[in-house]
């Protein structure tokens, strides 16, 4: 089992900035693939970007060049920095861990942090 909560979402004026934050906790040696997912209402959830194996990164299009995802292992933590914030960025944002467990892929997901970017 693997746990995630996250962590830093706001209130945040366009233009701005906030770095979320994911606490992972459990059985995390066996990971595929890591990263931040958001849904806006009314939306489908969709991924932002992504850490996978081999360390490589990805990002969706809307996400490129405005947000860094990162990782330090020492913490088991995950970041996403997000600058240049637009309104069209409010969601509620996922963690979202991918981890080989008994010869198969099983999906863990935080519960969430709301990030709101209004003036």
């Amino acid at each position: 089992q693997v746990q995630l909560v996250e962590s830093g979402g706001g209130l945040v004026q366009p233009g701005g900035s906030l770095r979320l934050s994911c606490l992972a906790s459990g059985n995390i040696f066996s990971i595929n693939s890591l990263g931040w997912y958001r849904q806006a209402p009314g939306k489908q959830r969709e991924m932002v970007a992504e850490i996978i194996t081999g360390g490589s990164t990805e990002y969706s299009d809307s996400a490129k060049g405005r947000f860094t995802i990162s990782r330090d292992n020492a913490k088991n933590t995950v970041y996403l920095q997000m600058n240049s914030l637009k309104p069209e960025d409010t969601a509620v944002y996922y963690c979202n861990f991918l981890i080989w467990e008994r010869g198969g892929l099983v999906d863990y997901w935080g519960k969430g942090t709301l990030v709101t970017v209004s003036s």
